[in-house]
Protein backbone atom coordinates (compact mmCIF):
# COMPACT_ATOMS: atom_id res chain seq x y z
CA UNK A 1 0.00 0.00 0.00
CA UNK A 2 1.25 3.53 -0.71
CA UNK A 3 2.03 5.75 2.24
CA UNK A 4 -0.95 7.74 3.55
CA UNK A 5 -0.92 10.47 6.18
CA UNK A 6 -2.81 9.80 9.42
CA UNK A 7 -6.38 11.06 9.51
CA UNK A 8 -5.51 13.64 12.17
CA UNK A 9 -2.91 15.42 10.00
CA UNK A 10 -3.69 19.10 9.48
CA UNK A 11 -2.16 22.41 8.47
CA UNK A 12 -0.20 24.33 11.10
CA UNK A 13 1.47 27.72 11.14
CA UNK A 14 2.22 29.73 7.98
CA UNK A 15 5.42 31.75 7.73
CA UNK A 16 5.25 34.87 5.53
CA UNK A 17 7.85 37.36 4.35
CA UNK A 18 6.49 40.90 4.15
CA UNK A 19 7.95 44.27 3.20
CA UNK A 20 6.91 46.12 6.38
CA UNK A 21 6.17 44.16 9.56
CA UNK A 22 4.48 47.05 11.37
CA UNK A 23 2.13 47.68 8.44
CA UNK A 24 1.39 43.95 8.20
CA UNK A 25 0.71 43.73 11.96
CA UNK A 26 -1.80 46.57 11.67
CA UNK A 27 -3.60 44.79 8.82
CA UNK A 28 -3.68 41.33 10.37
CA UNK A 29 -4.78 42.79 13.70
CA UNK A 30 -7.31 45.45 12.61
CA UNK A 31 -8.77 43.86 9.44
CA UNK A 32 -8.24 40.12 9.84
CA UNK A 33 -8.70 40.15 13.61
CA UNK A 34 -5.68 38.18 14.78
CA UNK A 35 -4.00 38.91 18.10
CA UNK A 36 -0.30 39.75 18.33
CA UNK A 37 1.50 37.26 20.59
CA UNK A 38 5.05 38.49 20.02
CA UNK A 39 6.51 41.33 17.97
CA UNK A 40 9.90 42.88 17.24
CA UNK A 41 11.07 45.36 14.63
CA UNK A 42 11.57 42.55 12.09
CA UNK A 43 9.13 39.78 13.07
CA UNK A 44 5.79 39.01 14.68
CA UNK A 45 3.68 36.00 15.61
CA UNK A 46 -0.13 36.20 15.61
CA UNK A 47 -3.07 33.93 16.31
CA UNK A 48 -6.67 33.89 17.55
CA UNK A 49 -7.92 35.38 20.79
CA UNK A 50 -8.30 33.15 23.81
CA UNK A 51 -5.86 30.27 24.30
CA UNK A 52 -2.60 31.13 22.53
CA UNK A 53 -2.36 29.20 19.26
CA UNK A 54 0.09 30.77 16.76
CA UNK A 55 -1.18 30.74 13.17
CA UNK A 56 0.85 33.34 11.26
CA UNK A 57 4.50 34.30 11.60
CA UNK A 58 5.67 37.46 9.81
CA UNK A 59 9.25 38.39 9.02
CA UNK A 60 11.02 41.05 6.98
CA UNK A 61 14.46 42.19 5.91
CA UNK A 62 15.68 45.17 3.87
CA UNK A 63 14.68 45.33 0.22
CA UNK A 64 11.54 43.16 0.21
CA UNK A 65 9.27 43.91 -2.76
CA UNK A 66 5.49 43.36 -2.88
CA UNK A 67 4.33 39.89 -3.89
CA UNK A 68 4.44 39.10 -7.62
CA UNK A 69 0.93 38.04 -8.55
CA UNK A 70 0.82 34.59 -10.11
CA UNK A 71 4.22 33.45 -8.87
CA UNK A 72 4.51 29.75 -8.11
CA UNK A 73 3.94 29.29 -4.40
CA UNK A 74 1.22 30.96 -2.40
CA UNK A 75 -2.19 31.50 -4.00
CA UNK A 76 -3.75 31.94 -0.57
CA UNK A 77 -3.67 30.57 2.95
CA UNK A 78 -7.07 29.91 4.47
CA UNK A 79 -8.19 30.81 7.98
CA UNK A 80 -10.97 28.49 9.15
CA UNK A 81 -13.50 29.94 11.58
CA UNK A 82 -15.19 27.53 14.00
CA UNK A 83 -18.76 28.41 12.93
CA UNK A 84 -20.81 30.20 10.28
CA UNK A 85 -21.96 32.90 12.72
CA UNK A 86 -18.33 33.98 13.16
CA UNK A 87 -18.01 34.32 9.36
CA UNK A 88 -21.16 36.47 9.37
CA UNK A 89 -19.73 38.71 12.08
CA UNK A 90 -16.45 38.96 10.15
CA UNK A 91 -18.29 39.91 6.95
CA UNK A 92 -20.18 42.64 8.82
CA UNK A 93 -16.85 43.86 10.26
CA UNK A 94 -15.34 44.12 6.77
CA UNK A 95 -18.37 46.09 5.60
CA UNK A 96 -17.99 48.53 8.51
CA UNK A 97 -14.35 49.07 7.50
CA UNK A 98 -15.34 49.47 3.80
CA UNK A 99 -12.94 46.62 2.95
CA UNK A 100 -13.85 44.89 -0.29
CA UNK A 101 -13.55 41.10 -0.47
CA UNK A 102 -14.09 38.38 -3.01
CA UNK A 103 -16.57 35.69 -2.03
CA UNK A 104 -17.73 32.23 -3.04
CA UNK A 105 -19.94 29.32 -2.05
CA UNK A 106 -17.80 26.21 -2.50
CA UNK A 107 -20.64 23.79 -1.55
CA UNK A 108 -18.49 22.38 1.24
CA UNK A 109 -17.69 25.82 2.67
CA UNK A 110 -18.40 29.55 2.37
CA UNK A 111 -15.50 31.92 1.82
CA UNK A 112 -14.31 35.51 1.75
CA UNK A 113 -11.08 36.45 -0.04
CA UNK A 114 -8.68 39.31 0.68
CA UNK A 115 -5.11 40.43 0.02
CA UNK A 116 -2.77 41.82 2.63
CA UNK A 117 -0.80 45.05 2.03
CA UNK A 118 1.88 43.13 0.08
CA UNK A 119 -0.68 41.33 -2.10
CA UNK A 120 -0.50 37.97 -0.32
CA UNK A 121 -3.75 36.02 -0.66
CA UNK A 122 -5.95 35.22 2.35
CA UNK A 123 -9.16 33.23 2.55
CA UNK A 124 -11.41 33.40 5.63
CA UNK A 125 -14.06 30.69 5.62
CA UNK A 126 -16.46 28.47 7.51
CA UNK A 127 -17.24 24.85 6.67
CA UNK A 128 -20.68 23.50 5.94
CA UNK A 129 -21.56 20.37 7.97
CA UNK A 130 -20.02 17.23 6.50
CA UNK A 131 -23.50 15.75 6.27
CA UNK A 132 -24.21 18.30 3.52
CA UNK A 133 -21.16 17.45 1.41
CA UNK A 134 -21.99 15.62 -1.82
CA UNK A 135 -20.00 13.17 -3.92
CA UNK A 136 -19.96 11.90 -7.49
CA UNK A 137 -18.68 8.34 -7.19
CA UNK A 138 -15.56 8.81 -5.01
CA UNK A 139 -15.00 12.48 -5.88
CA UNK A 140 -16.16 15.27 -3.59
CA UNK A 141 -18.19 17.96 -5.33
CA UNK A 142 -16.86 21.51 -5.03
CA UNK A 143 -17.72 24.65 -6.98
CA UNK A 144 -17.28 28.43 -6.90
CA UNK A 145 -20.91 29.54 -6.84
CA UNK A 146 -22.18 32.98 -5.78
CA UNK A 147 -22.25 33.48 -2.02
CA UNK A 148 -25.47 34.58 -0.32
CA UNK A 149 -23.70 37.24 1.73
CA UNK A 150 -26.87 38.60 3.32
CA UNK A 151 -27.71 35.14 4.67
CA UNK A 152 -24.17 34.69 5.99
CA UNK A 153 -24.33 38.03 7.80
CA UNK A 154 -27.80 37.21 9.14
CA UNK A 155 -26.39 34.02 10.70
CA UNK A 156 -24.40 36.21 13.10
CA UNK A 157 -27.55 37.69 14.66
CA UNK A 158 -26.50 40.43 17.08
CA UNK A 159 -23.02 38.99 17.48
CA UNK A 160 -20.27 41.61 17.32
CA UNK A 161 -16.88 40.95 15.76
CA UNK A 162 -14.26 40.84 18.51
CA UNK A 163 -11.43 39.30 16.54
CA UNK A 164 -10.66 35.75 15.46
CA UNK A 165 -12.28 33.55 18.12
CA UNK A 166 -10.77 30.62 19.99
CA UNK A 167 -10.96 27.55 17.78
CA UNK A 168 -9.80 29.40 14.65
CA UNK A 169 -7.18 27.44 12.70
CA UNK A 170 -5.38 27.43 9.37
CA UNK A 171 -7.80 25.20 7.48
CA UNK A 172 -5.88 24.76 4.24
CA UNK A 173 -3.24 26.07 1.88
CA UNK A 174 -3.67 26.79 -1.83
CA UNK A 175 -0.63 26.95 -4.09
CA UNK A 176 0.19 27.93 -7.64
CA UNK A 177 2.15 25.06 -9.23
CA UNK A 178 3.64 24.41 -12.65
CA UNK A 179 2.09 20.97 -13.24
CA UNK A 180 -0.77 19.06 -11.65
CA UNK A 181 0.96 15.78 -12.47
CA UNK A 182 4.09 16.86 -10.59
CA UNK A 183 1.94 18.22 -7.75
CA UNK A 184 0.19 14.85 -7.52
CA UNK A 185 3.53 13.02 -7.47
CA UNK A 186 4.81 15.16 -4.61
CA UNK A 187 1.75 15.85 -2.47
CA UNK A 188 -0.25 12.66 -3.10
CA UNK A 189 2.18 9.86 -3.92
CA UNK A 190 5.11 11.00 -1.74
CA UNK A 191 3.61 13.16 1.04
CA UNK A 192 0.55 10.95 1.40
CA UNK A 193 -2.44 13.29 1.03
CA UNK A 194 -5.56 11.76 -0.54
CA UNK A 195 -7.04 13.17 -3.73
CA UNK A 196 -10.46 14.64 -2.98
CA UNK A 197 -11.32 16.72 -6.08
CA UNK A 198 -9.57 16.15 -9.40
CA UNK A 199 -11.98 17.32 -12.10
CA UNK A 200 -12.15 20.98 -11.04
CA UNK A 201 -10.73 22.97 -14.00
CA UNK A 202 -6.97 23.42 -13.61
CA UNK A 203 -6.86 22.34 -9.98
CA UNK A 204 -6.28 19.37 -7.69
CA UNK A 205 -7.50 19.31 -4.08
CA UNK A 206 -5.99 16.94 -1.50
CA UNK A 207 -6.55 16.14 2.17
CA UNK A 208 -6.11 13.76 5.07
CA UNK A 209 -8.92 12.19 7.02
CA UNK A 210 -11.64 12.86 4.44
CA UNK A 211 -11.53 16.67 4.80
CA UNK A 212 -12.52 18.59 1.67
CA UNK A 213 -8.97 19.85 1.28
CA UNK A 214 -5.94 20.63 3.37
CA UNK A 215 -4.18 21.62 0.16
CA UNK A 216 -5.30 23.05 -3.15
CA UNK A 217 -2.95 23.21 -6.13
CA UNK A 218 -3.65 24.96 -9.42
CA UNK A 219 -2.08 25.73 -12.78
CA UNK A 220 -3.89 29.04 -13.23
CA UNK A 221 -0.59 30.91 -13.45
CA UNK A 222 2.53 30.50 -15.57
CA UNK A 223 4.93 31.42 -12.74
CA UNK A 224 7.92 31.61 -12.26
CA UNK A 225 8.57 30.94 -8.58
CA UNK A 226 8.70 33.80 -6.09
CA UNK A 227 12.14 35.34 -5.54
CA UNK A 228 13.88 35.52 -2.18
CA UNK A 229 13.39 39.30 -2.02
CA UNK A 230 9.64 39.11 -2.78
CA UNK A 231 6.88 39.17 -0.21
CA UNK A 232 5.99 35.46 -0.23
CA UNK A 233 5.22 32.28 1.64
CA UNK A 234 8.47 31.23 3.32
CA UNK A 235 7.10 27.88 4.50
CA UNK A 236 3.99 26.18 5.83
CA UNK A 237 3.59 23.45 8.40
CA UNK A 238 1.88 20.10 8.17
CA UNK A 239 1.15 18.75 11.65
CA UNK A 240 1.06 14.99 12.30
CA UNK A 241 0.19 13.33 15.63
CA UNK A 242 3.44 11.59 16.62
CA UNK A 243 7.17 11.49 15.97
CA UNK A 244 6.69 8.09 14.35
CA UNK A 245 4.22 9.69 11.90
CA UNK A 246 6.70 12.46 11.12
CA UNK A 247 9.51 9.97 10.55
CA UNK A 248 7.31 7.84 8.28
CA UNK A 249 6.32 10.92 6.27
CA UNK A 250 9.95 11.96 5.86
CA UNK A 251 10.89 8.42 4.83
CA UNK A 252 8.16 8.35 2.16
CA UNK A 253 9.35 11.68 0.73
CA UNK A 254 12.99 10.55 0.73
CA UNK A 255 12.14 7.23 -0.91
CA UNK A 256 10.37 9.16 -3.67
CA UNK A 257 13.59 11.09 -4.35
CA UNK A 258 12.92 14.38 -2.54
CA UNK A 259 15.56 15.91 -0.27
CA UNK A 260 14.40 16.01 3.35
CA UNK A 261 16.35 17.97 5.96
CA UNK A 262 15.87 17.03 9.60
CA UNK A 263 15.86 19.98 11.99
CA UNK A 264 14.99 20.55 15.64
CA UNK A 265 11.66 21.91 14.39
CA UNK A 266 10.66 19.02 12.13
CA UNK A 267 11.35 17.59 8.68
CA UNK A 268 11.79 20.20 5.96
CA UNK A 269 11.31 19.59 2.23
CA UNK A 270 10.71 21.70 -0.87
CA UNK A 271 8.12 20.91 -3.53
CA UNK A 272 9.17 20.96 -7.23
CA UNK A 273 8.66 24.78 -7.36
CA UNK A 274 10.64 25.58 -4.23
CA UNK A 275 7.72 25.98 -1.81
CA UNK A 276 8.99 24.91 1.60
CA UNK A 277 6.99 22.50 3.75
CA UNK A 278 7.88 21.56 7.32
CA UNK A 279 6.34 18.38 8.78
CA UNK A 280 6.02 18.79 12.54
CA UNK A 281 4.61 16.83 15.46
CA UNK A 282 1.53 18.05 17.29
Amino acid sequence: MPFRLPDAAHVGRVHLQVSDVQRAIAYYQDVIGLKVYEATVEAATLGPHGLEHPLVHLQTKPGIAPARQGAFGLYHFAILLPERAALGAFARHLSALAVRAGMANHLVSESLYLRDPDGLGIEVYADRPRSEWRYRDRELLMASDPLDLDDVIASAGERRWEGMPAGTTIGHMHLHVGSLADAEAFYHAALGLDKMVWSYPGALFLAAGGYHHHLGTNVWSSGPSARHNDARLVEWQLVVPTNDDRAATARSLSTAGYVVTETDDGSKVADPWGTQLRVVTA
